[in-house]
């Protein structure tokens, strides 16, 4: 499947062989003009049991995301963008204020902190106001902190509003001191990778998987070791085989849990973290590395049982030296462009994990840190019942309307994505998830990701294309309209 997917797009795979770790050496980029070679060119070797071990000068071991290339032909093809998974609506008006005060005033002026953030829409527009009615002369005598770099770790009052911020809605207790604020959860888990990973490690993940995964232990030669995610379909959720995941992770230098998760919406339970947890303190050495982003994002079953996201250092206090757990700001306040994440990591950890941080990105930005502090300070409301309501009527909507058509649905738990098998759609039966996709982008006029993109060992992924239901109430309807008109049920 990957090496004909790469074929598309003008890329010759070889097998790597055990080996050294290479000296890395610049190479020229290969450019390419048609979409069908620039699709297949985003994709990895298919040999997923060793680490990359000889890197040619045309021969890039990692490449560019297949899901913000999609986003990039929904452009070109003027479709619905339900493939990567951004919403299309404002952050909170509050955030957005604190983010301009920020820029515009280039100094911590205190209003952030006023009454642990407790500052009205009104005074910062008070503010703004203020600000932007100054003689621009007076922009010479200022002294500008907030634009300028941060302590790499992060800045202190933002790293404390985080430790708030787990204690208010988790009772769970962390020092400012064990947390760095990162460039979005993508480099807290990079950094997390490179600071408990070496040269030939083994990570377990759970597949489907996000392509960072996989292709951040190309980056840093680790060995990925793929555990299976199946469709229960008379549970109607997703299952892996737990002797497969006892197999994986013997040796393991570390497992990479994403819960809620993408692409399935599976929200991992208890008993499912207990095993994980479990598993990992039986080796001598094997880490837990969490991806968050989606904690707030989950939903209650047609019998009204709502998966709760838990947080395995509260829940599995034994882990909690064991645990990185990785997160952001950007799906919860809509804000993915602000690039603002952070990492809680065990306090022996932390000397290592700041400077591999430190050396890789510098700091995060420094007034998205400020802004944060409006973020993380909103109402208990806006995390435990917001958010959990913002995208379930949308993502029931679609689910329909992919059902009445032939796709085979099954209703996530959690986060905000379709992972659906197009099998039995008459239009898309019989091709391969790239043509699926481009059918539909092409054909139909929306937006979606091929689903094998989400495997490294498993076929599983030929039958599914994945959609992401974050996108406005305007954008989901025009989508069912166009998927309704131009696709049909297979006739049995």
């Amino acid at each position: 499947m990957i090496t004909t997917f790469c074929h598309h797009f003008g890329y010759h795979l070889r097998p790597s062989a055990p080996a050294a770790p290479p000296i890395l050496r610049l190479r020229t980029p290969t450019v390419v003009a048609d979409t069908h070679t620039l699709f297949s060119s985003m994709k990895s070797s298919g040999d997923n049991t060793m680490p990359p071990t000889d890197i040619d000068d045309d021969e890039p071991k990692v490449k560019e995301s297949v899901i913000r290339l999609m986003t990039r032909l929904a452009m070109q093809y003027n479709a619905v963008n339900l493939s990567q998974g951004f919403p299309n609506e404002p952050p909170p008006r509050k955030v957005k204020l604190a983010l301009a005060q920020a820029v515009l005033s280039g100094k911590d002026d205190g209003l952030l902190q006023k009454n642990h953030c407790d500052i009205t829409e009104q005074e910062l527009t008070d503010s703004l106001i203020n600000l932007l009615t100054k003689e621009s002369s007076d922009d010479d005598t200022v002294t500008d902190e907030l634009n300028q770099y941060s302590p790499p770790m992060g800045r202190a009052d933002a790293r404390k509003a985080v430790s708030e911020y787990y204690s208010r809605l988790y009772n769970y207790n962390v020092s400012e001191d064990h947390i760095t604020l990162t460039l979005g959860a993508t480099e807290a888990v990079a950094t997390a990778l490179r600071t408990v990973g070496r040269p030939g490690d083994k990570v377990v993940i759970f597949e489907p998987f996000h392509e960072l995964y996989s292709s951040q232990c190309e980056i840093f030669y680790l060995n990925p070791v793929y555990v299976t995610l199946k469709p229960n379909k008379e549970k109607n959720e997703w299952d892996y085989d737990t002797d497969e995941l006892k197999d994986a992770i013997k040796g393991a230098k570390a497992i990479i849990l994403n819960t809620p998760h993408n692409p399935t919406g599976k929200v991992f339970d208890q008993n499912e973290l207990k095993q994980v947890v479990d598993l990992c303190l039986e080796q001598e050495d094997c880490y837990i590395i969490t991806d968050e982003i989606y904690e707030h994002m989950t939903y209650s079953d047609d019998n009204g049982n709502q998966r709760k996201h838990l947080l395995i250092p509260e829940v599995f206090p034994e882990a909690a030296h064991r645990t990185l757990v990785c997160n952001s700001l950007g799906k919860s306040a809509s804000a993915t462009g602000w690039r603002l994440g952070w990492c809680l990591h065990p306090s022996a950890l932390s000397s290592l994990y700041r400077g591999v941080h430190d050396q890789l990105v510098a700091m995060a930005p420094h007034p998205m840190q400020y802004a944060s502090l409006a973020y993380l300070n909103l109402p208990t409301e806006y995390f435990r019942e917001t958010l959990s309501s913002r995208y379930i009527n949308r993502i029931r909507k679609l689910a329909d309307a992919l059902k009445s058509i032939g796709f085979g649905v099954i209703l996530p738990e959690g986060s905000y994505y379709l992972f659906v098998d197009f099998e039995s759609v008459k239009e898309l039966k019989g091709l391969s998830p790239t043509d699926a996709a481009m059918y539909l982008l092409q054909e139909v006029g929306v937006a979606s990701v091929p689903g094998d993109n989400f495997y490294g060992k498993s076929e599983e992924g030929k039958k599914y294309l994945r959609f992401a239901a974050c996108r406005s109430d305007t954008d989901i309807d025009n989508a069912i309209l166009r998927l309704k008109e131009k696709l049909h049920p297979v006739m049995i």
